[in-house]
């Protein structure tokens, strides 16, 4: 473990996140935006100018850095000048940039199916089809505990997920009977999916190869990730007839207008939707006669 002593601005930050319980993983990912500025600035941060912060955006947007990632050091910029610095004053020319909504890739229930089956062992068989069956995202199917599953009312507790929100989703009684044969396969202590080590869960990076690794055994050329698991849940779902605020509540989405992005891939609902051309009555259009 490295003993270089962190610089004393930086470690302020770190503190300021730490006191408002962000997420590991955001804390190193603000401070890396915040290096990047330095680098790009020739100096220490908290001598920049409200110009410099102009000019930073700029230069990511001629480098073709993405909206999400554009977006992403606008916030971690914006923690740090106005908690850490308390200076709001300089972020003002900061201006968050709007990210394309592309429909997300859904697989058939056939292509689960096969998706599933493909799956290098039950131990990711069973993650797999968490991922589906109570469409989590891959860091809520890394993070369960096997006390998490409430057979009793048919639940499965999702602890801290995106938001620092708990939320209970469905468990399917198929769902149920293969997590049961993999416990009594494993016969897991604390989480539902250890990894190497079993002090520890499962990694997402883990579950990510055996996605893609079942992709390519079971002959799908899409572009497939755990996520694309969760987008077919939801989408399976609304074609089914589920009401889309029990999608929401189910998914954990703060706004519906996020889960409202599966109504454009949900093929069934717009065909089962009657066009309200078909309400009205029209006149017969009259044909001109034969010249």
């Amino acid at each position: 473990m490295s003993k270089t002593p962190i610089n004393p601005l930086r470690q302020r930050m770190i503190d300021d996140m730490t006191a408002r319980r962000f997420k590991e993983k955001v804390q190193k990912d603000y401070v890396r935006h915040v290096r990047r500025f330095a680098t790009f600035l020739g100096r220490s941060p908290d001598t920049a100018t409200s110009e410099d912060l102009r000019r930073y955006q700029l230069h990511m947007a001629q480098q073709q850095v993405s909206p999400w990632s554009i977006n992403s050091a606008i916030a971690a910029l914006r923690f740090f000048f106005i908690v850490t610095l308390g200076r709001p004053d300089l972020v003002r020319p900061l201006r968050l940039v709007t990210e394309p909504r592309k429909a997300p890739v859904v697989l058939s229930p056939e292509e689960v199916a096969r998706l599933l089956e493909a799956a290098p062992g039950l131990k990711y068989k069973a993650a797999l089809s968490v991922a589906y069956g109570a469409g989590l995202r891959v860091s809520e199917v890394a993070n369960l505990k096997v006390s998490d599953i409430d057979s009793g009312r048919m639940m499965l507790r999702v602890e801290q997920g995106k938001g620092q929100r708990d939320r209970d989703v469905m468990l399917s009684p198929r769902l149920l009977a293969l997590l049961r044969d993999w416990w009594r396969a494993a016969r897991p202590q604390v989480w539902l999916f250890p990894g190497q080590n079993p002090i520890n869960p499962i990694t997402p990076r883990q579950i990510n190869r055996a996605v893609t690794a079942a992709k390519d055994l079971a002959g799908i050329t899409k572009r497939v990730s755990p996520h694309t698991l969760r987008h077919s849940f939801a989408t399976h779902l609304l074609e089914q007839g589920a009401d889309i605020r029990v999608i929401q509540v189910l998914l954990g989405h703060a706004k519906l207008e996020t889960t409202a992005l599966y109504t454009r891939v949900a093929v069934s609902t717009i065909r089962d939707v009657e066009s309200p051309l078909e309400r009205i009555r029209l006149n017969p259009t009259k044909r001109s006669p034969p010249a």
